[in-house]
């Protein structure tokens, strides 16, 4: 399934993507007087049950919006977490100057920073070197503590494409990343959630990213220095990870930093995050 959240009417909406078209469920949950989760975090939590009555409303037609003239928000709104993962791909950290990571390195974005499919981010006026990342999101089922690495993909709801904007010049003032890593927008996620059962392996897929319709990044999630599975296994060691929950899981090589000649995002500049079977997150940028 892809599953999705957008706006109709200044009011967030469910929905599931067929084909070229979205069905409402929201508006045809209302229509048939039914009552569903009001955002994708309580989807979510609601497991497999919510997740069927989506499916079997889906199935009766109901509401449809052509993709098109949607309004997409970011398919998983006000998570409890938003967990970031640095440097987890070899060349990544080469071309960073950063020796390989021994163990995750790990530093957070929150709410603020979400923002969705075909959204238009403002760069602050403090940041001047404003950088793309293209990552493969994991989204969390259920209530998860110190689970073993051979389970920790059962605790997966599904993947997204996601986008590590990162002002590099805040980024870097000291130590600690969150400076230039966590402001507002700069979690563009989307287009839509892809659920687990349609992932044959989160190791094994295909990522890009384009600017201005030149490709930037293209790689793979088998580069990736710990796995899904095992940044799962370790965040659970020390906290409870929730339903909702976002990871996101890294960048490989191509970013701004590592050129040599840096030309960094500026107004009007346009990124297309793309993954494999997850579909493509494209975000504009203004001052």
């Amino acid at each position: 399934m892809k599953l999705c959240s957008f706006y109709q009417d200044g009011r967030l909406h469910l929905g599931l993507v067929r084909g070229d078209e979205i069905v409402d469920v929201t508006a045809t949950a209302h229509m048939l007087g039914q009552t569903i989760p009001e955002d994708s975090v309580a989807l979510i939590a609601g497991g497999e049950q919510a997740k069927e009555q989506l499916r079997q409303l889906a199935e009766q037609g109901g509401v449809t919006i052509p993709l098109e003239d949607v309004v997409f928000a970011p398919p998983v709104l006000n998570p409890r977490k938003i967990i970031c993962v640095g440097l987890n791909y070899r060349k990544h950290a080469e071309e960073s100057n950063m020796p390989i990571p021994v163990s995750p390195v790990y530093f957070t974005k929150f709410s603020n920073s979400l923002s969705g499919h075909r959204q238009t981010v403002l760069i602050p006026p403090v940041a001047e070197q404003c950088d793309y990342e293209v990552e493969l999101v994991a989204v969390i089922s259920q209530r998860v503590h110190r689970v073993a690495v051979d389970d920790a993909l059962q605790a997966v709801y599904g993947y997204a494409v996601g986008n590590d904007l990162s002002a590099r010049d805040l980024q870097m003032r000291n130590s600690q990343w969150l400076y230039g890593k966590a402001i507002d927008g700069f979690a563009p996620l989307g287009p839509y959630l892809v659920t687990a059962d349609e992932v044959n392996d989160p190791q094994s897929l295909r990522l890009r990213c384009f600017v201005n319709g030149e490709l930037r990044q293209d790689s793979s999630t088998v580069d990736m220095i710990f796995s899904v599975a095992e940044i799962i296994s370790d965040l659970s060691q020390i906290m409870t990870l929730e339903p909702g929950d976002l990871i996101y899981t890294g960048t490989p090589e191509g970013v701004i930093l590592g050129m040599s000649e840096q030309r960094w995002l500026d107004a009007g500049d346009e990124i297309v995050c793309e993954i494999e079977g997850l579909g493509q997150l494209c975000t504009r940028v203004a001052r």
